[in-house]
């Protein structure tokens, strides 16, 4: 005849079973594995707690994305939104405190692989920080950072609805401007040294997608320094500066000095503030939305010079 088991061994097998299915419920493992945007594999063991953002681009996108709680240092001008602003700083993105970085017991640090400088990352790297850098170049790449820093950061349910509402965005704009007559665009970084963008950049995206065409878009350099007879040679019909601030840059109304150019002599000098349109953040479709708008300004201008052009 069978004996019953003991109360012991009944509550030891109760434990196991109960820790086998809650094991069961548990995903395999907390462990977090992405490749980052040069291509190198960061793995984390758990969600990050301690972020550290070496640009500014970087902090806004991880508060887009939910983890602006994780977050404990910045670079200079992180200062959206406003809760960056109060977060301490770990020198520029160009020029990197170390100290200050190791002081701050990071977790990860987010980088931006053409803004920062090498030597700074390989250092964190040899400190054994994870670093994970961010480059999007175009506009999908935004929606896609947003997801990803949610998965780093544990926050992939505000990520993904982040990156949804900028994908809707942007096919909006899309489906209203990309066919558009081709505006053939000059977009003005800075004045001296004169520079541009070329097609690769993450603007040339936002002018493709408002149908214009970048005048520089064939120019091997992301961000090219040229001179006044290039631009004079490519004609643009439309030029955007962007300069330092919400004031429109005085140094843009200098093409006046050239009325030969098709943009001066429609009035098409344009300006958008560089936080809309220079950092890769949602905040780019503010951007976007300005600018398409100016390129059909461009657009009606040319209409009504074609018109008003006497017959031969």
């Amino acid at each position: 005849m069978a004996h019953a088991p003991s109360p012991t061994l009944t509550r030891r097998l109760a434990t196991a079973l109960a820790a086998l299915l809650f094991g069961a419920a548990l995903p395999a493992s907390a462990q977090i594995e992405l490749t980052d945007d040069a291509g190198q594999r960061i793995v984390l063991q758990q969600p990050a707690r301690r972020i550290v953002s070496l640009a500014p681009h970087v902090t806004e996108n991880l508060f887009a994305a939910g983890a602006g709680d994780r977050v404990v240092g910045v670079v200079a001008y992180s200062d959206y939104p406003e809760a960056a602003r109060a977060l301490p700083q770990v020198g520029g993105y160009t020029q990197i405190d170390l100290e200050a970085v190791v002081a701050l017991r990071p977790d990860l640090v987010v980088g931006w692989r053409s803004g920062n400088r090498e030597a700074h990352l390989d250092r964190l790297r040899a400190l054994g920080i994870p670093v994970y850098l961010n480059e999007p170049r175009n506009l999908d790449d935004v929606a896609r950072s947003l997801e990803q820093f949610g998965r780093l950061a544990g926050s992939e349910e505000v990520a993904r609805a982040a990156a949804a509402a900028f994908r809707s965005r942007h096919a909006a704009l899309a489906a209203r401007y990309a066919a558009r007559p081709r505006v053939r665009t000059f977009y003005q970084i800075w004045d001296r040294p004169l520079m541009t963008i070329n097609d690769e950049h993450l603007i040339a995206d936002v002018i493709r997608l408002c149908g214009g065409s970048n005048v520089f878009a064939d120019l091997s350099q992301l961000t090219p320094t040229i001179g006044v007879e290039a631009v004079l040679a490519a004609g643009p019909e439309a030029i955007v500066a962007s300069g330092m601030g919400e004031a429109r840059p005085e140094w843009l109304d200098q093409w006046t000095r050239w009325p030969q150019l098709e943009a001066t002599r429609r009035d098409n000098l344009f300006f958008i503030p560089p936080d809309l349109i220079q950092r890769h953040t949602p905040r780019i479709l503010d951007g976007a939305e300005r600018l398409c708008g100016q390129l059909e300004t461009a657009r009606a201008r040319s209409t009504a010079s074609s018109s008003a052009a006497p017959a031969r």
